[in-house]
């Protein structure tokens, strides 16, 4: 099956669309699925835009509305999460995932779903140590805090998570794990970001959370963005007891702008006896059932339960009965039910509505969800919460919040980014941000979260064949070269190719391997073309050329916010961290 990645969307789903139908009659291809790495902005009419937390005037409505109007259909089915830059009125209607517009369904927070036997998860939203603890208390109309802490990722998800026993193909998370650049070509990175190299070499940069997840999860394939770079790693884990060691392959894609990687296609081996159709899974169902009473709409702190004296409990683990009960109350049906319904007005170009307030909403598809399966609806739960938190919010927002207490990871610098690039440019005249402080200083060293990339010597594995095992499948080109080559969206109109494919991100370790055997995301010999199962890959990612409207954000200057992140630039470096 053949899976096409993109990096941060930024609402801009025509182009997306448009440059793999472009792809797929120039490589005579047949994309199957698309998956969006964050910051998918699924906007749909000028309230929602209030919902955004970028400056305003890089409020745009883009194209997505066209989507949810049944203006246009996706080509394909289409998975994304959230980054931190969405309509988060719109995705906090979803906690528990669905359909945002036909086919194009949203993880929700955090979610796992299976299509023709691959099973897909991931993670919304980026991590911030102050607001971790705390539940989904944020309501539309948001604040300028409220606006951002939405998009923040909580411990429940990351909880919930963790009681995944059975494999995962495929993941995917906004920001990076932290530690995973340790484990491809830091060098090149920095010389392509330089402005990261203090946090890289601190070991500051990306989520502990992530980290958490990667190192339990251990799936086939991990996908980010963020960075707005790309970036590609290999991390052989620990082997566990009677079983040989897994190996994740990461892959981080740039935002949707010209001539940047920002679209990559996988191919990976199906269940041929499987459905066609989206499908939930059942261990995941379980364990949201199993932890439904954990569910917090309050900005208190709220710890998950661990393995100490003060948990009778810390194992929601599922078992067969669980599934099986699940199923039951399915009838039987695995298949995500097509029950997408509009739930606000659609933007209409020819009747613009600026004055448009966002209102607090409950989707019918998380009701129904939550009655078939005896969930707790977060949103109904802030509804009738609202008078009652009210005073306690304007208690908090005069307060530190939870900036006094400690974070559970014991080296998270969360707070403390200092990426800076020199070619930004400041926008606190156009929207001025409420100071986040400085929770905690570092408790001890940094020290790595994720096991040493010298790990795989101590299972007694060959390391080279493991890289070697990495070579991706490569649709090639009519070229004697043997190399793919990235093509814009106007090359049907152009018969110019564009730069080779870069070459593979590899560890410093790595490159001691013969250059035949080195592992390569963007480019590869035409005999890899017959690899699929675990040793597929990737061809040459896609890019878009610089002729384009205004509409396509081109010649933007960078934007620098305090705390050094970048939004909607012609190659920003956007971090919030």
């Amino acid at each position: 099956m053949k899976i096409a990645v993109e990096g941060c969307c930024h609402g801009e789903l025509d182009k997306i669309y448009e440059t793999i139908a472009f792809l797929e009659a120039k490589e005579n291809v047949k994309v199957d699925l698309l998956l969006c790495c964050g910051d998918f902005q699924a906007v749909r009419n000028e309230a929602d835009m209030k919902c955004m937390a970028v400056p305003p005037k890089y409020r745009q409505m883009q194209t997505f509305y066209k989507y949810y109007s049944g203006e246009k259909k996706a080509p394909f089915l289409t998975i994304f999460i959230g980054g931190n830059h969405e309509a988060s009125n719109y995705l906090q209607e979803l906690p528990f995932g669905g359909w945002v517009a036909p086919n194009i369904y949203y993880l929700g927070y955090a979610g796992v779903v299976q299509y023709r036997g691959i099973r897909i998860g991931g993670l919304s939203g980026i991590f911030k140590s102050h607001d971790y603890r705390k539940g989904h208390f944020e309501s539309p109309p948001y604040n300028q805090q409220t606006m951002r802490s939405a998009y923040h990722v909580r411990n429940i998800e990351v909880f919930r998570l963790k009681q995944i026993r059975q494999p995962v193909d495929i993941f995917m998370s906004h920001d990076w794990p932290r530690g995973i650049y340790h484990f491809g070509n830091k060098s090149q990175l920095l010389k392509k970001k330089s402005f990261l190299r203090q946090e890289v070499e601190s070991n500051s940069l990306g989520s502990p959370a992530a980290a958490e997840l990667l190192q339990h999860l251990q799936p086939t394939y991990w996908f980010s963005a963020h960075l707005h770079v790309k970036f590609a790693a290999f991390m052989q884990h620990r082997a566990e007891k009677d079983s040989l060691p897994k190996s994740t392959k990461f892959l981080s894609l740039d935002k949707c702008l010209p001539h940047q990687d920002f679209l990559q296609i996988v191919d990976i081996e199906e269940d041929p006896s499987s459905s066609n159709r989206l499908e939930y899974d059942l261990e995941w169902l379980a364990i949201l059932k199993a932890t439904s009473s954990f569910i917090n709409v309050t900005q208190k702190n709220w710890n998950m339960p661990e393995n100490n004296s003060l948990y009778s409990r810390w194992d929601y683990s599922v078992s067969e009965s669980d599934l099986k009960e699940v199923l039951s109350s399915l009838g039987g049906d695995r298949c995500i039910p097509e029950n997408f319904s509009m739930t606000v007005p659609g933007y209409d170009p020819s009747n613009p509505q600026p004055n448009r307030e966002p209102m607090h909403a409950v989707n019918p598809q998380t009701t129904e969800l939550c009655a078939c399966l005896g969930l707790t609806d977060p949103n109904i739960q802030l509804g009738k919460g609202d008078s009652d938190e009210e005073e306690e919010e304007d208690d908090d927002d005069q307060s530190s919040g939870s900036t006094d207490e400690p974070s559970e990871y014991p080296t998270d610098t969360s707070g403390l980014s200092n990426s800076f690039n020199p070619d930004e440019i400041t926008i606190e005249e156009e929207w001025e941000e409420v100071p986040e402080e400085v929770e905690q200083e570092l408790r001890s060293p940094p020290r790595l979260i994720l096991p040493s990339p010298k790990a795989a010597e101590s299972t007694g594995m060959d390391t080279s064949k493991q890289i070697k095992s990495f070579s991706p499948l490569l649709l090639t080109l009519d070229d004697s070269s043997g190399f793919s080559r990235g093509y814009s969206a106007q090359d049907s109109m152009s018969d110019s190719p564009l730069e080779d494919a870069n070459e593979l991100d590899n560890t410093e370790e790595q490159q001691r391997i013969d250059e035949k055997e080195r592992t390569n995301w963007s480019g590869s010999s035409p005999a890899a073309s017959n690899t699929s199962g675990s040793e597929a890959g990737a061809v040459r990612p896609s890019k878009r050329n610089s002729g384009e409207t205004s509409n396509g954000n081109v010649g933007l200057k960078k934007i620098k916010r305090r705390n050094q992140s970048i939004y909607a630039a012609k190659d920003d470096e956007e971090d919030d961290s």
